[in-house]
């Protein structure tokens, strides 16, 4: 049985809390050298957010998401995919964006408020980042049919959180993929938390997952720390999108292609630098979550295998330290962004009332000047 045919409150895990091999788990089929590599892709994730959040404290950086607590969801994901299978993020995707061919430069220059950053590589196969909750859903359903419909072998990966489930959006795009039996994977970072509003005032259903019955295709439920199941889940999810008809028939005769994965994880720091996260949860409840951390786990099972020790440990952080220094230096080194950029990339054709906005920074400009106005 495939990892995605299990019932939705049927949680799927790898490894125990504490990074040992579970009993009834099987190592997914990845390479000694990827699975180093995954560690290292969590550990360079982790010390990139940490950075990142110290840049936007320093006044070096502007309102940056921190993902620390779900680099196992990103690179568990992101490693199951293809070259030509698409990806449609959200805001939080960083470490995805990377493994994606995204460079660190780039990545700091959109949260420095620079559009060049939002340019995908060629090779990224990534759709560009979106802020508006869930508004990525219809977007990733109507490519993924697009591509259906030009019978290429593509899957098309969206990223989403526990919050954007409640929106319009997630039902119609959601509703969309199964009527059109699209190749597409729905990824929901269950992490608790949409801004302040926890997951039990979410909705009322037992799991996140189990929303895929009403669309008439598969949900299922991951531990999102545990980078090595949401890895096999994912991959499973990415096989059924492309090759239905290697799995069990439903009602209709056939498999339907699209799959809701629900990766329950826990994101240690704010939503938002904008946001103090004290204000709506307490430590206690942080402290359970951090046992659950994805890199200490991947790394009790990676010495366990004899594939890590403190040497290489030492070499990969310093490799990670090194790597980040040089990014934040280079993105650093661009002209900062003139304010009226934050007009030119919204729309084909400016509307009036852009226009309108952008000639009232114009005089206030004039008048004041920049200085004046970055005082304030």
């Amino acid at each position: 049985m495939k990892t995605i045919d299990r019932e939705p409150d049927d949680r799927i895990r790898v490894l125990t809390d504490d990074g040992h091999l579970r009993e009834d788990a099987e190592v997914p089929d990845l390479s000694d050298e990827a699975l180093v590599e995954m560690y290292r892709e969590l550990k360079l994730g982790r010390h990139f957010d940490e950075r990142c959040v110290s840049l936007q404290r320093q006044g070096r950086m502007g309102t940056y998401p921190p993902l620390s607590g779900q680099e196992g969801a990103q690179v568990g994901s992101a490693r199951a995919l293809a070259e030509e299978d698409w990806i449609f993020p959200s805001y939080r995707e960083h470490v995805v964006s990377h493994l994606r061919g995204w460079p660190l430069e780039d990545i700091l220059l959109y949260w420095m408020g620079t559009e060049e950053g939002n340019i995908a590589p060629e090779e990224a196969n990534m759709f560009t980042i979106a802020v508006p909750i869930a508004t990525q859903i219809p977007h990733a359903t109507g490519a993924a049919w697009a591509s259906k419909l030009k019978d290429e072998d593509r899957a098309f990966l969206c990223y989403f959180g526990d919050g954007a489930t409640s929106e319009g959006d997630f039902h119609e795009g959601m509703n969309f993929a199964g009527v059109f039996d699209v190749p597409g994977v729905f990824f929901c970072n269950n992490n608790q938390w949409a801004i302040s509003v926890p997951r039990e005032r979410q909705t009322a259903s037992e799991t996140i997952a189990q929303k895929a019955h009403a669309y008439g295709f598969a949900g299922v439920q991951v531990d999102g720390m545990d980078p090595l199941a949401v890895y096999q889940v994912t991959r499973d999810a990415i096989e059924r999108a492309k090759h239905p008809e290697e799995a069990p028939a439903d009602q209709a005769g056939w498999a339907r292609r699209p799959t809701l994965i629900e990766a329950v994880q826990y994101r240690f720091g704010a939503h938002t630098t904008a946001d103090d996260p004290s204000v709506y949860r307490d430590d206690e409840e942080v402290r359970k979550w951090k046992n659950k951390d994805p890199i200490p786990r991947m790394e009790t099972f990676l010495r366990e295998r004899g594939l890590l020790d403190d040497e290489r440990v030492d070499a990969i952080e310093q490799e990670i330290t090194d790597e980040v220094a040089d990014a934040i230096d280079a993105a650093e080194s661009h002209e900062r962004p003139d304010p009226e950029e934050m007009f030119a990339s919204v729309y084909a054709d400016m509307p009036k009332r852009l226009e309108e906005q952008l000639d009232y920074v114009r005089r206030l400009r004039e008048r004041h000047g920049d200085d004046a106005l970055l005082e304030s």
